[in-house]
């Protein structure tokens, strides 16, 4: 069973967002992780890029595939977590934890409201695979 951890925002993306003041910290759920496999390259904006809610922002590579990282917000990347660029495999073993990707200053932070919370997206997870 993949964690979904309370207090965080999800996107059918399988973003997360966890709120901090009127900053966003974002990284990919236990679920990416998991069905991506061992995690090989990070690609992330750097600070002071724009980044727009539901927009490509960035690249994650693994043995399986390459996807890319969507924006669960829109605003401007104040930080990038280079330890985890330079050490990928650190979203396989703790995507919410030491794995964050980037801390966004929220442009509008009524955009949070509209993700879904760690109830939605467990039943998102339950739909999607069941539909499987």
């Amino acid at each position: 069973m993949v964690e979904v951890r309370d207090g965080l925002r999800y996107t059918r993306t399988h973003e997360w967002v966890r709120v901090e003041g009127d900053i966003a910290v974002v990284g990919v759920t236990d679920f990416a992780q998991s069905e991506l496999g061992d995690i090989t390259y990070l690609e992330l904006p750097e600070p002071g890029t724009s980044v727009t809610a539901g927009e490509s922002m960035g690249v994650i590579e693994s043995v399986k595939a390459a996807s890319d990282i969507y924006a669960p917000v829109t605003g401007e990347v104040v930080e990038a977590n280079k330890p985890v660029v330079n050490a990928p495999e650190l979203v396989n073993k703790s995507p919410y934890d030491e794995a964050w990707f980037v801390k966004i200053k929220l442009a509008d932070p009524s955009e949070v409201d509209r993700l879904m919370d760690a109830e939605a997206y467990r039943a998102y997870l339950a739909e999607t695979a069941a539909m499987a």
